[in-house]
């Protein structure tokens, strides 16, 4: 009797045995893929962790279907990781595979197939199986895995559906994509050899005759002299009142020459290439003092200040690693920045450079993820956000985790719920690569492991080209709303110097950290506030769709006329978002072209490219965003940055407000001034003397690191202790109180340590479930392992009790 272990990719924690034949089992390896039968009538696809004669005790093992793959598809490593962040996080090993592997390597009986549209197929070269789904797909539109079972009347057709995808015939359901191409903008500029004196009297001899296109000249001076911008094409039409043809014949004379920003922005990076790489002095000590800490430490820490030129020194490194042969991981904390950074790359890597994250159709994830499986040219180098690290890596050397403090690297939803940069840790420790972390503003535990000496340490305190630091002002907003200078949210110091840099030319960006107009609709009357049906929250007004809408579950009403409670009609809003300071901007500066950036102008698929694409070519001269704008974007003309309200940031519920509101600013902060001209940033806030505020003003890292690690160690967080916060929801508000209460008198007298609960989070309903939390705080002194195996132990007997199986649990380690 012959055996192999599968892991299925449902949530849950064992694996599962089922029989193979003495052929098979010699054939199977570790890593490859299986279609197996599961309960009564669904199919899975499962991965072979184990081969041995040993049948299971409890069931009797069933038989595999087939084999999908002729080599493993996984490797070794990976499941070691995969085990350990099962084991760590405390999640099932099925929910890592499925949230490791490309939905498009796991096909089971549920999932959905269409006929790929606008594709032309010979016949002749399908098999009779192919035949018959492909003129099955074409009566109806989509069929499911079960579907096309019973139509070919066998149940091995994984394969066949493989092939179809490989052959591109038909694609899984949830990925028709579109593609997007940035839009390009038409610019004007003079000849070079008519720029000088001469030349200008040669080019009025030249059109002496030609009216129109003397016209046309001449208002373009107008225009370069009024604007520092780039002239478009459009706008040079507008204000000379003639048309795109005459502006065509200027061209073909070669007087004028045009040109498209797209494109400039990358052949001026063609020419940079051979000579970018001479790094500045501080750069190369920097480069140099990583070398030597990686050489000693597994870990080592890039602390540089913003647009300090970490990427540079980034590009260095993966030039050593590359040439001995190595695969180099560069994780990135959002999707958005990759695509900033991948033509960086690949500037200087050519095709060497792969790209993976979760907006990637699932035919474009398998290939890199085979890519990578063979150690390919093609992804020597991969680029991703936190989904990458679970790539079959062949032979990894180096992983770089940039801006490692994004709490974005933590996975919130579904399991596992896993911290990408730890989980980083842990990889290149199994593959004994070198991990490098870079920050402005590290995050206190990453800091504070290279005060203990446990990860090497590199700062970089100038900015590349000795730009100076931007320039901070604080603006006392209880003193301007004293003296009456302010305009709605506005202070008068702010409006004078946006005035400026938009007179200048130059681009400002302004941060609030909250979406839509405002947070509360109040009767004036009464007192009430409209709140969501489902959950515990006042509903947020957003003025352009003119309604009321939820943040937590999408429930949305038209804005009320009138109170519901007392049907006054004195209604009014309070607090402030994007929205409401994108409308006072519109009324202080009605010529500017204000934008703004949050997650209801980025749903669509491109949104966030476009925005920044249009930014960067100067369409937007303000651009107002919540903490979108603070990730590491580089944007060379902006010249002022505004925090409207530091305020709601750092009285946040939370023990890290003061450390996170610290990042936000100073990566905020840190967009001003980038090419050569010393930023401004205008800090609004009702508090300027706060400690937080003045350790941004003075860019104090370590002042805020000191007084943090002081509160820290006295109220017992991270990073000396370890916190497991663990969730309950039920609709049942009586029957989740009893609960909770069960669970925490089992965990307080088993476990010797600080648990705290269970307490309601400040929002308690979600969606019509209730919710209970429960932290348990675990000293640096105790074994993790030993405490999570108990504490897993009472969550099974929880789950026990017959009452409370309807409660759910959701554990979530280090879940900051």
């Amino acid at each position: 009797m012959y055996f192999v272990e599968v892991i299925l990719p449902l949530s849950l924690a064992k694996t599962f045995t089922y029989r193979v034949s003495e052929t098979e089992f010699h054939f199977i390896k570790k890593g490859m893929r299986v279609a197996v039968p599961f309960g009564k009538s669904k199919m899975y696809t499962g991965l072979v962790m184990d081969i041995h004669e040993n049948a299971p005790n409890l069931y009797e093992a069933k038989e595999i279907h087939q084999i999908l793959d002729e080599i493993p598809i996984g490797t070794e490593i990976q499941l070691k990781h995969w085990l350990w962040i099962a084991n760590y996080y405390m999640c099932g090993i099925g929910d890592v595979y499925r949230g490791a592997f490309p939905t498009g390597l796991l096909l089971e009986s549920e999932t959905i197939i269409s006929h790929k549209p606008n594709v032309t197929v010979n016949d002749s070269e399908l098999s009779d199986d192919e035949f018959l789904i492909y003129e099955a797909l074409h009566h109806q539109s989509s069929l499911k895995v079960q579907d096309i079972v019973s139509i070919l009347n066998k149940k091995n057709i994984l394969p066949v559906l493989q092939k179809m995808i490989l052959k591109d015939i038909i694609v899984l359901e949830e990925e028709i994509k579109e593609s997007y191409k940035p839009k390009l903008i038409r610019y004007v500029k003079l000849h070079s050899q008519y720029e000088t004196d001469e030349g200008l009297e040669q080019l009025l001899q030249v059109l002496k005759s030609a009216h129109k296109q003397k016209e046309i000249v001449l208002s373009y001076f107008q225009l370069r002299a009024l604007e520092k911008s780039p002239v478009t094409v459009k706008k040079l039409t507008e204000v000379s009142g003639s048309t795109s043809t005459v502006i065509k014949a200027l061209i073909e004379k070669e007087i004028l020459e045009e040109y498209f920003i797209q494109h400039d922005r990358v052949s001026y990076e063609g020419k940079a290439s051979e000579k970018q790489l001479l790094l500045s002095e501080a750069q190369e000590a920097a480069f140099d003092s990583i070398k030597k800490n990686l050489s000693e430490k597994e870990v080592c820490l890039l602390h540089g200040v913003t647009s300090s030129g970490k990427t540079e020194i980034y590009i260095k490194l993966i030039e050593e690693y590359l040439s001995s042969g190595k695969q180099i991981l560069y994780l990135l904390p959002e999707i958005a920045l990759t695509t900033q950074l991948v033509s960086r790359l690949r500037l200087h890597f050519g095709d060497k450079v792969a790209v993976f994250h979760s907006k990637y159709s699932n035919n474009e994830r398998v290939e890199v993820w085979k890519q990578t499986l063979e150690n390919s040219e093609k992804a020597q180098i991969v680029i991703g956000a936190r989904s990458a690290l679970f790539l079959p890596f062949a032979d990894l050397g180096l992983l770089i985790v940039d801006e490692e403090h994004e709490q974005t690297f933590k996975q919130v939803d579904p399991a596992p719920r896993y911290h990408a940069r730890d989980s980083a840790i842990v990889l290149a420790n199994l593959h004994k690569a070198k991990v490098l972390l870079g920050s402005a503003t590290p995050s206190i535990e990453t800091y504070f492991n290279t005060q203990t000496d446990k990860y090497g340490l590199v700062s970089l305190s100038e900015r590349y080209n000795n730009v100076r630091m931007p320039e901070i002002v604080l603006v006392d907003l209880k003193d301007k709303h004293f003296r009456k200078r302010m305009t709605g949210h506005f202070s008068d110091v702010l409006i004078e110097e946006i005035a400026e840099a938009l007179t200048l030319g130059e681009q400002i960006i302004l941060f609030q950290n909250r979406r839509g107009y405002s947070p509360i609709i109040e009767c004036l009357t009464c007192g009430h506030v409209p709140h969501c049906q489902q959950c515990d929250v006042s509903l947020t007004f957003h003025k352009h769709k003119n309604q009321l809408r939820c943040h937590y579950c999408g429930y949305s009403i038209s804005k009320p006329t009138h109170c519901h409670s007392c049907s006054s009609v004195d209604m009014t809003t309070k607090g402030f978002g994007t929205e409401q300071i994108e409308q006072e901007l519109m009324s202080l500066f009605p010529k500017a072209k204000t934008w703004r950036m949050d997650q209801d102008t980025t749903r669509g698929k491109f949104g966030f490219e476009k925005i920044i694409d249009s930014f960067k070519n100067r369409e937007i001269d303000i651009l107002v965003g919540t903490q979108m704008l603070a990730k590491g974007l580089d944007f060379d003309n902006v010249s002022l940055v505004g925090i409207m309200n530091a305020d709601n940031m750092l009285h946040h519920p939370d023990f890290r407000a003061f450390e996170r509101s610290y990042q936000m600013m100073t990566q905020v902060a840190g967009r001003a001034g980038r090419a050569d001209k010393q930023g401004k940033v205008i800090i609004q806030t009702y508090n300027p003397n706060h400690n937080t505020i003045q350790q941004v003003t003075n860019h104090n890292y370590l002042g805020m690191y000191k007084e943090q690690l002081y509160d820290r160690q006295i109220y017992k967080y991270p990073p000396y202790f370890r916190i497991i916060k663990l969730t309950l929801k039920n609709k049942d508000y009586d029957k989740l109180k009893e609960g909770a209460m069960w669970l925490y008198q089992v965990l307080s007298q088993n476990l010797d340590m600080p648990v705290l609960g269970p307490e309601e989070p400040a929002i308690n309903r979600i969606r019509n479930e209730y919710i209970r939390t429960i932290l348990i705080k675990i000293p640096q002194n105790l074994p993790l392992g030993g405490t999570k195996k108990t504490i897993q132990k009472m969550l099974n007997s929880f789950e026990a009790v017959a009452q409370y199986r309807a409660i759910k649990v959701t554990i979530n380690v280090d879940f900051y």
